[in-house]
């Protein structure tokens, strides 16, 4: 069974802060599955988008398990919005994440795969 979307997102918050990073809800989507997207800032000024993973990128051995994959790379918070507000448009029940870690740290905590 897959847990709730704001478990995950509360389960996240906590590592990272007790682990001396920062992360906040930007925007609170469906309780129980609404899609999560993470904005990543880096101490360099990039900003990166990860957002669900093609259902094709699932593990068999581990179906219910959260995968990420990097949707923007940019130094514009315009470019991340763009993005953000075209994935709102489908879906509106989703979870935005802003974190502040470094990406070996991020990689660390949840699963990512490249497109």
């Amino acid at each position: 069974m897959r847990v709730t979307s704001e478990f995950w997102v509360s389960a996240l918050i906590r590592r990272i802060q007790k682990d001396g990073g920062f992360a906040a809800v930007i925007r609170r989507g469906a309780t129980e599955a609404g899609a999560i997207f993470l904005v990543q800032r880096t101490r360099l000024g990039d900003l990166l988008l990860y957002g669900p993973a093609p259902q094709a990128d699932y593990d068999e051995a581990r179906p219910m398990e959260r995968r990420f994959a990097l949707l923007v790379r940019s130094h514009s918070q315009s470019d991340i919005d763009v993005r953000l507000e075209r994935e709102m448009r489908f879906d509106p029940d989703v979870w935005i994440v802003e974190l502040e870690v470094e990406e070996t740290m991020l990689s660390g905590m949840v699963e990512i795969t490249t497109l």
